[in-house]
């Protein structure tokens, strides 16, 4: 009898004592039960496996007279599978707190990762758009990985078939400066690894539009994953995208009911670490009217989505924007012509009265002084010690006069103060042509920021925006330029790696900000760039006509260069075992398999799966997920140079130069 049987013979006479805590009724091992109580060191546990002789012997070792229990490999032995010679699955089914990428109560280098960017990248892909694709609908992946493996997997990548797309056209690409605009195509987590490289410390704003989670077929979204292979997913992208936050950046992130809460959590849990609060607020959007039901079967509508906002750092610094955005987009600025239709004696002060045909309002930009509109029920008052003017009440006159009637005192005040019943700016001309309201307890009244946005009339047009239909996966435009205007000046980097039609981008453009985009779909190429190629030309859509948009700009394109990535997407798109094990035999003659694998051994295994997302399973497994893109720091070797056209290999080198070379 093998070592390896003979051993689980002795541990299930061992188990069988402690009744059912580690094996069901029908004699099966509780195996993740058995693992944890032996991370945590169960000693009733550990002290009866070790009063076994053969088991005691096998995995025991004597340091310095003392006997240690060697654990890890009794775990691994547990979790051995035949075709692995060195197996990395021995965690594979462990899920514990971790402290800075290790379990809490183990020193290990294993960590918990999902390096892949896949279905997350349906999302905002409606199934309609998935007919007109080569792409499938494919499962979500995760798997375990040692930490030296994961660096490996997220080092910079080569980008091949770089192009500049300017307005005179499309021209290949062999340098970027600093100041050009920058599209990726490819898996959005190594392509942030990636543009770490040159970007660090640069980004003012990230916009991302995550998938929402909603695991619902009527939203025909592609993004069904469970929270915590979701949150994980989120995880590893925000962490890589605050580091490349300046110190005065924010990172913002809309989502929807499903998943706010816990993504709440998770933010403030990867950016709050030290201790400091960088959550700036929450905006709530309204998304759809509320007097309109959506589905009969629904017992609420849900018509708010959310943008969670971020500072980098704790001493994060409100924009000037966010004070003087508060202000309604218009006041009145009023103007009286003519003369007085009435004199009144009020107080023994002299009242002008100019009814309404003699008074023109007209809309204006409010006066940063005076951002809190408010509409004055004052009177006409004498001056006191401290120079402000008091007369007689005016209230009485209310009911006599329309609204908008003007009350001005002639001679009163350096600047002709009149007083009205309505919205007026506070500072007036002193020839007495303008009119003002009345004084403020304060030089300047402001009010906070609403944390709350009705864009349901631009998301209902939003599909319509920048010519290329992507239905239920665009932002308006309106929303994006928002935040932008608020957030950043001309000339800040902004950032989306969930860039889907470009909205983030074509604003971006438009109000002269510089941007990146990440993309792994094929409809980057379909929809995304000629997107923003209609932009640089002057398309009208979106906020076109508001900001007086002419067209320009240009930006560089450019693709992580896949290896493996081809074959996990072959795999994935397989819907028969007989397109599987096709593509399994190309694997075998160029693809990276992982070097722990004996093949004669998996084979003899694979043919015992019968379920075809059980094979896929086991093939995608074999895939070296290290080599999912090429290295950009195996670039000059002789098999990866030949790959490479003399242009992708200048610009390479002018992508990762380094300061000083």
């Amino acid at each position: 009898m093998a070592v390896e049987a003979k051993i689980i013979d002795h541990i299930r006479t061992v188990l069988e004592t402690f009744g059912n805590t580690y094996l069901t009724e029908n004699g099966a091992l509780k195996k993740n039960k058995l693992i944890n109580d032996l991370d945590k060191y169960n000693k009733e546990l550990m002290m009866a496996l070790l009063a076994d002789e053969f088991i005691r012997k096998t995995y025991t070792e004597k340091i310095a007279d003392v006997e240690v229990f060697k654990v890890n490999q009794f775990v691994e032995m547990l979790e051995y599978k035949s075709y692995w010679e060195d197996s990395y699955t021995k965690y594979s089914n462990k899920i514990g707190l971790t402290a800075d990428g290790k379990f809490i109560d183990e020193a290990t280098d294993v960590v918990l990762d999902f390096p892949y960017k896949d279905t997350v990248l349906k999302a905002g892909m409606t199934k309609e758009d998935l007919d007109k694709t080569d792409d499938a609908d494919e499962p979500f992946l995760n798997e375990v990985l040692a930490k030296a493996e994961i660096d490996e997997l997220l080092e910079p990548k080569v980008l091949v078939n770089a192009k500049r797309y300017d307005v005179d056209g499309v021209t290949e690409a062999t340098s970027i400066n600093d100041a050009d605009n920058l599209i990726i195509k490819g898996n959005n987590l190594l392509a942030l690894h990636s543009l770490k490289e040159r970007y660090a410390g640069k980004v003012k704003l990230i916009y991302i539009d995550p998938p929402y989670n909603t695991g619902a077929d009527s939203f025909e979204y592609n993004d069904r994953f469970n929270k915590s292979a979701w949150l994980t997913f989120m995880k590893n992208r925000i962490e890589i995208a605050n580091e490349l936050l300046s110190e005065q950046g924010v990172l913002l992130v809309h989502i929807s009911f499903h998943e706010y809460p816990y993504l709440r959590v998770l933010l403030d849990t990867v950016l709050n670490k030290d201790g400091n609060d960088r959550h700036l607020f929450d905006m709530n959007v309204l998304v759809r009217h509320p007097q309109r039901t959506l589905t009969a079967d629904k017992p609420f509508n849900d018509v708010m989505e959310y943008t969670l906002i971020y500072a980098k750092n704790s001493n994060y610094q409100m924009p000037k924007q966010i004070i003087e955005k508060t202000a309604d987009k218009y006041i009145y600025q009023v103007k009286v012509d003519g003369v007085a239709d009435e004199v009144l004696e009020l107080g023994g002060k002299r009242v002008e009265v100019y009814l309404p045909n003699n008074v023109q309002v007209s809309k204006v930009e409010p006066n940063e002084n005076n951002l809190h509109r408010e509409t004055v029920r004052g009177s006409i008052r004498e001056k006191n010690s401290s120079g402000r003017y008091y007369v007689a009440n005016l209230e009485p006159l209310i009911s006599k006069y329309p609204p908008l009637t003007m009350f001005k005192v002639p001679g009163i005040g350096d600047d002709a103060l009149g007083y009205r019943y309505f919205e007026l700016p506070k500072q007036g001309r002193k020839n007495g042509a303008y009119y003002q309201g009345m004084p403020q307890s304060s030089k300047v009244t402001k009010k906070p920021y609403p944390n709350f946005m009705d864009f349901v009339k631009e998301y209902n047009s939003a599909n319509k925006e920048g010519v290329y239909s992507f239905r239920n996966g665009k932002k308006p435009e309106a929303l994006v330029a928002k935040y932008i205007d608020i957030f950043t000046d001309e000339g800040d980097l902004v950032l989306d790696f969930f860039m889907g039609s470009a909205t983030t981008q074509a604003v971006a453009m438009k109000m002269k900000r510089q941007f990146i985009g990440v993309e792994q779909m094929n409809y980057i190429n379909t929809v995304s760039v000629p997107r923003l190629q209609k932009v640089m030309a002057g398309e009208q859509g979106g906020i076109s006509k508001d900001i007086n948009w002419q067209g320009g700009g240009s930006f560089v394109y450019a693709e992580l260069m896949e290896k493996n990535q081809g074959y996990l997407k072959d795999l994935q798109k397989a819907e028969t075992m007989a397109e599987l094990m096709v593509v399994y035999t190309r694997m075998k003659s160029n693809a990276d398999i992982d070097f722990r694998v004996d093949l004669a051994k998996f084979e003899e295994e694979i043919e015992k799966f019968n379920s075809l997302d059980d094979r896929k399973r086991e093939l995608i497994r074999i895939l070296d997920k290290n080599q999912l893109y090429y290295n950009y720091g195996n670039i000059d070797d002789e098999n990866v140079r030949d790959l490479i056209t003399d242009t992708d290999y200048q610009f390479n080198k002018a992508f990762y130069k380094k300061d000083g070379e």
